[in-house]
């Protein structure tokens, strides 16, 4: 097919009449368009039968000349080289734009025999390869943009020649090496972005000083190390720095407050000690600062909070005294984040009262005092953040008009009084947590109006009367905690309205009444903590339905009747029903001893477990019992040696390494659609898909067809003389498992990867996972298959991964941090969906009034230390 169309285009181009019409520019312009592919037929218009390109798609020319001076083909969707010896032919060629396209190869050093070339953009591509060092010979060149590329190796030091150069762009890239100096050469920048390359630790270059025409410097993540140099502040013009994300010590020069045009200062995430200069009051264009994440101390200074500041970021260091009252006056403050850090005192009287608040975020300190009323007078206040301080006093009814907040967080305070009315009714609050303070009143009936609202924790307060009705409108709640409170009365009927529920825990409360009739629509329900409560009636037999419940703890009630036998078939991790007024025999698989303690305290239940029976049996009855015991026992011992016998007879032929199946406890978290057998059948070599510092992974086809991955976690009794220590060893491979069940089995959230279930032994443990078919990110990024990660990919995955995160941080109570997140920990579907994995080292954040307690064991993987 191919010859054929060249054939065809031969004869075209062949033709007198084409020799005529068609100009040298078009010509070029056309085996440019030969070289590409063009799914979305963008260069349609490009016919070689037209006298001029000038009407082209994406193609410019002079009026004076009818040259072409412009070439804009940004988000095409091409895909093919860049032909730098054609489109280098076009001598008036000014302007090359190709952003976000799939230009793909290398960037030829031929660019250079562009001599007019001023703006060149080939961001967004697939371009590899190392930087070509004759880009500086273009003498006109004002404008070059190469980020979001592959380019490898260093920059090189040619680069520091350059004529003109005004904008230099190389985020996002593969370049290696360190920055060098002779960058400060090019005196006409007014843009350096060398952002988010691994470059080889190293320094800001003093040099950089000399760029007294730069208005934008970006450094971020870009491994630097050492000081930041007094000469930024010869950068009089500099309007945006940032240098996050990088390893920089020491304090934060005095200098840079002599930049008087900085409207942007980002300095997060690196290791800045000392205290801010006092004289940052000079930065009068200062409209965001954000030095958060790093070692910084003193008082936060008046001066900076006087300034007219739009956005104020300096959580996670260790400031301390009072929140100047100076920073409500700035009249365009939209956010606001101290949380993490000693400040006290009071929060300004004032504060929302000048300016658009709309996230505040002061957790985690030890504010004291009354929330200000004035928060969110322009009625834009999104985020609402203060818990772990020592807040007291009513929430000021204000706050319950706030139309447009989204997450409340008031717990582990000492609030107290009624919660108006109205913070019940918020129509877009899809987290509100007013636990752990001393809250009084009832839940109103606005609660109605929460039509948006997922996550409602309510525990360890004052609260008395009944659940409303109401609560049953709330279609997308998902967990409900209010235990250690005064509530009342029966759980309403429209409770089994809520089918996205996955946590009802109410224990500790005064709730009487029955059990809901329709429990059984509550498919998605994990945990029902209902224990001591003065709820009586009988389970229902639909509980027996919700398959995905492992907790259920009514314990302490004065519930009656029969134990339903749709209870054996649940996969509860915790069962509780003892102190009730249960009777009848339990079912079959719940008559274990290792139940014996879920139904203490229920004097008609009777089964042969001991401590249950009520004894009331005559001798007779009691002889005649043993009597059919006696028989049942010897008929069924024989049956067994023989079965035994028969079964390890078969074993030993067929499997040299068999797994004792019947010592193997199973615990769920979802509902299983597979059973255990089809687990350890596939245990084998020829199925390990990998291999790691606690276990080996295996891929398990079920028979359904679906598939699912199985971590073996090192055995404790395992026979390793190299280790030096089994008891230590034995202790480390506990407690990761532990903390992978502890953490995965109670969080569920679409970025967190989903744990099925576990089985354990005495001798070996093994957890259950959903398959990730496209692996971990690591593995995918340094393979063959790494091409297979475009721009709008990685973006994906790494949103995913960072929603997953910030789940953990700031939506978990209490938090939870993983502290061994790398791209090997990043799992990826079918779809290149992320989830994060291998919490094995994760850790609660255990809090107390004054913030969360500090970490003394560094934890990660060896020779690598995540950065949170």
């Amino acid at each position: 097919m191919l010859p054929m169309f060249l054939l065809i285009l031969f004869s075209i181009l062949s033709s007198p009449l084409t020799i005529l019409s068609l100009n040298q520019e078009a010509l070029y312009l056309y085996q440019f368009k030969l070289l590409l592919d063009d799914p979305n037929s963008h260069l349609s218009s490009w016919n070689p039968l037209d006298p001029t390109p000038c009407n082209w798609y994406g193609v410019t020319c002079s009026t004076t000349t009818t040259t072409v001076t412009t070439i804009d083909l940004s988000n095409t969707n091409i895909e093919g080289p860049f032909p730098t010896t054609i489109l280098c032919r076009l001598p008036n060629l000014s302007s090359i734009t190709l952003f976000n396209n799939s230009i793909d190869q290398t960037l030829s050093p031929d660019i250079s025999l562009c001599r007019n070339l001023i703006h060149l953009d080939l961001s967004q591509n697939l371009l590899t390869g190392p930087l070509p060092a004759t880009l500086p010979q273009l003498p006109n060149l004002k404008y070059l943009d190469l980020s979001g590329n592959n380019f490898s190796g260093s920059i090189p030091e040619s680069f520091g020649t350059f004529q003109k150069l005004e904008v230099i762009s190389l985020v996002y890239n593969l370049i290696q090496g360190t920055i060098p100096p002779s960058l400060g050469n090019i005196t006409t920048l007014k843009m350096l972005n060398l952002s988010y390359n691994p470059f080889f630790p190293g320094r800001i270059p003093p040099e950089f000083g000399n760029l007294t025409n730069l208005q934008v410097l970006w450094l971020t993540h870009c491994n630097l190390v050492g000081l930041i140099p007094d000469s930024l502040g010869e950068l009089k013009k500099l309007e945006d720095l940032d240098l996050a994300l990088n390893d920089l010590y020491g304090s934060i020069p005095s200098s840079l407050t002599e930049l008087t045009s900085l409207k942007q200062l980002e300095l997060y995430n690196n290791s800045l000690s000392g205290e801010l200069p006092r004289s940052m009051g000079n930065l009068t264009s200062l409209r965001l600062f954000d030095a958060s994440m790093n070692h910084l101390t003193g008082k936060i200074p008046d001066e900076l909070c006087s300034l007219p500041l739009e956005s104020l970021n300096l959580y996670e260091n260790r400031f301390h005294g009072e929140l100047p009252a100076s920073i409500a006056n700035s009249p365009n403050l939209y956010e606001l984040r101290l949380f993490g850090n000693r400040l006290t005192g009071k929060l300004p009287e004032n504060l929302g009262k000048h300016s658009p608040l709309r996230w505040l975020d002061v957790s985690s300190n030890q504010f004291y005092g009354s929330i200000p009323a004035t928060l969110c007078d322009f009625g834009v206040l999104e985020e609402l953040l203060v818990i772990y301080n020592l807040f007291s006093g009513k929430i000021p009814a204000s706050l319950g008009t706030c139309q447009s907040l989204t997450r409340v967080r008031l717990g582990f305070n000492r609030f107290s009084g009624e919660v108006p009315a109205g913070i019940w009714g918020l129509p877009h609050v899809y987290l509100l947590e007013l636990a752990d303070n001393s809250f009084s009143g009832s839940i109103s009936k606005t609660i109605a109006g929460a039509t948006n609202l997922s996550l409602l924790f309510l525990s360890n307060n004052n609260f008395t009367g009944p659940i409303p009705n109401e609560i049953g409108w709330l279609e997308g709640l998902v967990e409900l905690s209010g235990s250690n409170n005064m509530f009342s009365g029966s759980l309403p009927d429209s409770v089994v309205n809520l089918g996205q529920l996955g946590t009802l825990d109410l224990h500790n409360n005064k709730l009487s009444g029955e059990l809901p009739k329709g429990i059984h629509s509550w498919k998605k329900l994990n945990e029902l903590n209902l224990a001591n409560n003065e709820i009586g009636g009988k389970i229902p037999d639909g509980i027996g339905s919700l398959t995905v419940l492992n907790f259920l703890d009514l314990s302490n009630n004065k519930i009656s009747g029969n134990v339903p036998r749709g209870l054996q078939n649940l996969k509860l991790n915790q069962l509780n029903l003892s102190y009730n007024h249960l009777s009848g025999e339990l079912p079959p698989l719940l008559a274990k001893d290792m139940y014996r303690t879920s139904f203490l305290g229920n004097p008609g239940l009777c089964r042969d477990l001991r401590g249950l029976c009520d004894g009331r049996s005559d001798e007779k009855s009691a002889g005649y019992i043993w009597l059919l015991r006696t028989i049942f026992v010897a008929a069924t011992l024989v049956l067994f040696v023989g079965v035994v016998w028969f079964y390890f007879k078969y074993k030993s032929l067929k499997y040299a390494r068999a797994i004792d199946k019947s010592r193997w406890t199973l615990m769920s978290f979802h509902k299983l659609g597979f059973g255990d057998d089809e687990i350890f059948n596939f245990l084998d070599e020829d199925n390990m898909i990998g291999s790691g510092a606690s276990g080996k992974v295996f891929k398990v086809v079920l028979g359904n067809g679906e598939t699912v991955a199985v971590k073996k976690i090192w055995g404790r009794a395992k026979k390793e003389v190299e280790s030096g220590d089994l008891e230590n060893r034995g202790r480390v491979e506990d407690t990761t498992f532990d903390a992978e069940v502890d953490t995965l089995g109670k969080i569920r959230h679409k970025n967190i990867v989903k744990l099925w279930c576990c089985c354990t032994t005495r001798d070996c443990k093994l957890l259950v996972y959903e398959y990730m078919l496209n692996g971990s990110l690591g593995d995918l990024l340094h393979s063959s298959k790494g091409g297979l990660l475009d721009w709008p990919t990685r973006y994906k995955i790494a949103v995913d991964a960072a929603e997953g995160l910030s789940y953990l941080h700031h939506d978990c109570v209490p938090p939870i941090v993983h502290r061994d997140v790398k791209s090997n920990n990043i799992l990826l579907d079918g779809d290149f969906g992320a989830r994060v994995a291998d919490f094995g080292v994760a850790k609660v954040v255990e809090t107390t009034t004054i913030g969360a307690k500090s970490m003394s064991v560094i934890a990660g993987s060896c020779g690598y230390i995540a950065p949170g």
